[in-house]
């Protein structure tokens, strides 16, 4: 049985560049995606230190082996699955040029994947805090007895609007960054 070790690490949605450099560290450091456990353990399998790539794709669909084939016939790695992200990588001996370092060949394609990350993940959250849950805090606040509640609901409420501040801030950067190029 091969060597393991498990990390707990929390990326948002907008973080996926982030969480790509800290994979790729991780991989000069011997410790190389094995695979991920939703929704923020990432087991690594403990092997000599490699320059790797990692790169993720938003896909947020089921079983597309065609995609999946295409990026290895361009020799990228599959190497997990999680929350609609796909996880690849690829030895960065074997890129020879900057553009072999990327999965996106241009930035109208990383445009629309960041497109569909905030169609398919921003919106439904936005929907479903506006909707459901800002109501729902209005009658927590306005019933008289429930203190305990109310303060739980409210740092919940809190820790939301930081989250789709942060996220929702990152995405529109990136996507404004990519639209001038």
């Amino acid at each position: 049985m091969s060597n393991t070790k498990t990390f707990t690490r929390i990326f948002t949605i907008a973080d996926y560049e982030e969480e790509e450099n800290w994979l790729r560290e991780q991989s000069r450091k011997g410790l190389h995606l094995q695979k991920m456990i939703q929704p923020f353990i990432y087991i690594f399998e403990v092997g000599k230190p490699e320059e790797m790539i990692y790169r993720l794709d938003y896909r947020n669909a089921k079983g597309d082996q065609d995609y999946a084939q295409m990026f290895a016939d361009y020799g990228w790695e599959c190497c997990g699955k999680c929350f609609g992200w796909i996880y690849f990588r690829k030895p960065a001996s074997v890129v020879t040029c900057e553009e072999e370092g990327e999965l996106f060949s241009d930035n109208e394609s990383r445009l629309s994947m960041v497109q569909h990350v905030i169609q398919t993940r921003m919106l439904p959250l936005l929907v479903v805090f506006l909707c459901i849950l800002i109501p729902q805090w209005t009658n927590v606040m306005n019933s008289p007895d429930e203190i305990t509640l109310e303060v739980i609901f409210s740092i919940l409420m809190l820790l939301y609007v930081i989250l789709i501040l942060h996220c929702g801030r990152k995405l529109y950067s990136l996507r404004k960054k990519l639209k001038k190029f």
